[in-house]
């Protein structure tokens, strides 16, 4: 089975992260080095990675940190002050739970291990998940996504593919970052499926037209009552199929500590990234802009959550 570079976006060589630069691509398959803790988080803050490149990133960061101390006994005192680094990075994602777990391993010796045991269990969690959504698609199947799912989009098309089913996507261009258009689409296209990128205020008019029979997204987080937050845009398209009867599936983490939609914390990016887009003025100096990067979707409009189950 092929996997797109999105997948398993971070490698550990040596003293050195390796970060697949997501903002180059298309254009450029490249990668940050980031030989610090905190250049790694500042990758995390810049949007370098995003997503389950994110969550990947977290735990490679401890793994990075161990291999730059020899005293592993004495560890979790740089080890809590790594957590707050990572934690204050982007305050929608949930990197507490994640460094909470390390936190954890650490007191009780050899984590190394089990950072490495988790990552591995993470993975095949990741394929396996991608195994059941492909079973719930259909041949002919006409898919719309938003913004973009780290590979994992890719790799259930390719079960897909194996089952014999041709299917096709719709990707909106995830305005103002374009993940669907500078993503998504590629690496879609890359692994050879059709794809057709449409502006995000395009949904009900394309849905409409009886276009699209699923649609599937990613979420950020997952509240206990099922709600989710993703990439702005996600609960106008939700509200949408709801509208034409079109299924809505959501590929989800494990749920956060937010009892509800309303306990997440949304990140209200810079202005300046919704008004430039690579040094290239986009609005009227003088015009203000406003850039929540996430908005909830309540858990009466998702059809399916399938959740990425990891025991702690």
């Amino acid at each position: 089975m092929k996997f797109s570079p999105l997948f398993w976006p971070i490698q550990l060589k040596g003293n050195t992260l390796f970060i697949l630069d997501e903002t180059l691509l298309p254009q450029k398959l490249a990668y940050v080095k980031a030989k610090t803790y905190q250049e790694a988080a500042k990758a995390i803050k810049d949007m370098k990675t995003r997503a389950f490149g994110q969550v990947l990133l977290v735990f490679c960061i401890f793994l990075l940190v161990l291999k730059q101390n020899k005293d592993k006994k004495n560890i979790q005192p740089l080890f809590e002050k790594v957590a707050r680094v990572i934690n204050a990075t982007r305050p929608t994602l949930p990197f507490k739970f994640l460094t909470d777990m390390v936190l954890g391993w650490a007191k009780t010796g050899d984590v190394e291990r089990k950072i490495n045991g988790f990552l591995e269990v993470l993975k095949e969690k990741r394929i396996q998940r991608a195994q059941e959504v492909a079973e719930i698609i259909q041949d002919k199947d006409i898919i719309l996504t938003h913004c973009n799912v780290s590979g994992e989009l890719a790799l259930i098309a390719e079960f897909c593919r194996s089952q014999g089913k041709h299917i096709e996507f719709f990707v909106t261009e995830t305005r103002p970052y374009l993940q669907g258009s500078r993503l998504t689409a590629w690496e879609l296209n890359l692994a050879g499926f059709p794809v057709t990128i449409m502006t995000d205020g395009m949904v009900a008019s394309i849905m409409s037209q009886g276009k699209i029979t699923k649609v599937i997204v990613g979420a950020d987080q997952l509240a206990q009552n099922g709600d989710i937050a993703n990439k702005i845009g996600t609960y106008q398209i939700a509200l949408v199929a709801q509208h034409f009867k079109i299924p809505f599936y959501v590929l989800c983490p494990p749920a956060s500590s937010a009892k509800t939609g309303k306990d997440i914390k949304v990140e209200i990016r810079p202005d300046k990234e919704l008004l430039e887009y690579q040094g290239i003025r986009l609005a009227p100096y003088g015009v203000k802009g406003f850039y929540p990067a996430f908005d909830i979707t309540p858990s009466n409009l998702i059809t399916q959550h399938f959740h990425l189950r990891i025991a702690r």
